[in-house]
């Protein structure tokens, strides 16, 4: 059985426990999945599969190197939007075509999810590095300036990774050992609890947590 599953993060929600307690989860669309490409030791120095998410809406302009990937490898699969790796032990398990369900996993497993945090943009110091900033009494001309940056003798410049304003999130995140705690084989859909990265809509790669 596959070691993960690629999905969308459809949103939050909460579900209660039999002893009454409230859980909040996330909601999963996790799949359908299918193999796309085999990797092996022999000839990429590593065992694993990739697969593709099959979404509802397929891509209408693939280009033709996607193209080209797939009717080499996929066997006349349709081009899927989305390609990711997944390492097994024997590919021989998972034959080219061959489809990959939200059943992969089970209440009360440990998953790892990652994806794209939510991108806000141009920000400055304080909200994207969590700064103090100045005084705010009145009068103190110093709220939210970044104060000094670097030294006009020595060395006359400011140093590289300064800690200043800039592009905040749209980053890979990864959330480590959440646990499952329904899975719906019907709608294809899994509820995690906790947050994972990203808006509602975002790709994510769901992976079982390492032992």
């Amino acid at each position: 059985m596959a070691n993960g599953i690629l999905g969308i993060k459809l949103g939050m929600t909460q579900v209660f426990q039999s002893n009454g307690t409230v859980v909040p989860v996330t909601v999963i669309k996790a799949g359908p999945c299918v193999v796309t490409q085999h990797k092996t030791q022999a000839k990429d120095g590593y065992n694993a599969i990739q697969v593709g998410l099959v979404e509802a809406n397929p891509p209408k302009k693939v280009t033709k190197a996607l193209r080209g990937h797939f009717e080499k490898t996929a066997s006349g699969t349709p081009p899927t939007r989305l390609l990711r790796e997944f390492r097994v032990e024997d590919v021989e398990k998972f034959p080219i075509g061959s489809t990959i369900l939200a059943n992969v996993f089970s209440p009360d497993e440990l998953v790892t999810v990652s994806g794209n945090s939510k991108g806000r943009g141009f920000a400055g110091f304080i909200k994207r590095h969590g700064f103090g900033g100045g005084r705010a009494t009145h009068g103190s001309m110093f709220h939210r300036a970044p104060g000094s940056i670097g030294a006009s003798a020595f060395p006359s410049r400011v140093f590289k990774g300064s800690r200043m304003a800039g592009h905040m999130g749209n980053e890979k995140c990864t959330v480590k050992n959440l646990k499952v705690i329904k899975v719906d084989e019907d709608l294809g859909i899994i509820l995690v609890r906790g947050a994972v990265p990203g808006a509602n809509g975002t790709y994510l790669m769901v992976k079982k947590a390492s032992s």
